[in-house]
């Protein structure tokens, strides 16, 4: 495999809306077909020069391992949540490997697709753990909520919809295997790494590394990754071809580029909603501020238009 020492690096994290683009149709070879398309978008970057790691969500997927769990809890015992997590990595990375390779199969591109099963750091005194607010999983009513409690989870009633469970979403400190996607990266290899936020892990009083009940916001570990590899580029793919301010309202406004000062004005404002683009920005935002090249961007657009928006045609560009 050729590798590229000069090539220019990005991370592009991948939303679950790339995997299961119609709730109608979540099943195992729809998810197939999303993941083609998004190969097929990834696949025209590295031709064009690029050398990336991969990052993804998994929120569904967690959600039907969960509901399988409970389908199946009087045969057999039920996966603990750090372990769903490895399995979705192990899933999702699969078919994003499989479609790549295929991609760069039938262009003659010389290079590979590989995943890193990825541990990711937090603080076991962060304050999220005393305040969990990540749902996860499906809605249930009192009853069932009342057992999961019973059992150890937190329970919430979510605007009158049902109850779910919540767990904490810390802050990711460090990826434990930073160094590694590092050297597969400058060496050429297309690298999926931190699926799912990664799988949540803290030191105990020995050193040791040990898994505890918590999921990491994608976003925030794509941005951690992309500014510890020196990436040039964070590249958000997601459900808009544009981030706009009055989102969904007769004033909406498309935004072409922002720096970090207008986009912390925009938060401000209270312009991108805390479950979908508010998490994003943050993370473009703190990539920006943590990276240590000069020329750093970050991007946000959906997957059919990572193209043109890589040539400066559509997408929000955000830089310093």
């Amino acid at each position: 495999m050729s590798s590229n020492h000069h090539a220019p690096i990005a991370v592009v994290a991948i939303g679950g809306n790339s995997l299961i683009t119609d709730n109608q149709h979540p099943d195992v070879p729809h998810q197939w077909e999303a993941v083609r398309q998004t190969a097929r978008h990834i696949a025209d970057m590295v031709e064009a020069g690029w050398t990336m790691a991969i990052t993804h969500g998994n929120g569904p997927q967690v959600g039907f391992i969960l509901r399988r769990n409970e389908l199946a809890a009087h045969e057999v015992h039920p996966t603990p949540l750090d372990l769903i997590v490895a399995d979705t990595q192990g899933s999702i990375g699969f078919m994003l490997q499989q479609t790549l390779n295929n991609e760069f199969f039938q262009r003659n591109i010389d290079r590979q697709c590989i995943t890193l099963v990825t541990q990711v750091e937090v603080d076991p005194n962060d304050p999220a753990f005393a305040h969990p607010t990540k749902p996860i999983g499906g809605f249930m009513d009192e009853a069932q909520a009342r057992n999961f409690a019973c059992q150890g989870w937190q329970v919430i009633e979510d605007a009158g919809r049902g109850w779910r469970r919540v767990v904490a979403s810390p802050e990711p400190i460090a990826i434990i295997e930073e160094k590694a996607i590092a050297q597969a990266v400058r060496m050429g290899w297309i690298v999926v790494a931190v699926g799912g936020g990664g799988i949540p892990v803290v030191r105990n009083a020995k050193g040791e590394l040990r898994s505890v009940y918590a999921v990491i916001d994608k976003d925030r570990a794509s941005s951690l990754l992309a500014s510890r590899i020196d990436a040039d580029l964070l590249l958000i793919s997601t459900g808009v071809e544009k981030v706009a301010l009055n989102y969904g309202k007769p004033n909406q406004v498309f935004l072409d580029q922002m720096t970090i000062a207008e986009a912390e004005q925009y938060m401000a404002e209270g312009h991108f909603a805390p479950g979908s683009m508010l998490p994003k920005i943050e993370a473009c935002i703190r990539f920006l501020q943590n990276s240590r090249k000069p020329n750093a961007r970050a991007l946000i657009t959906n997957p059919e238009n990572i193209g043109r928006a890589l040539r400066g045609e559509t997408g929000t560009h955000i830089m310093r």
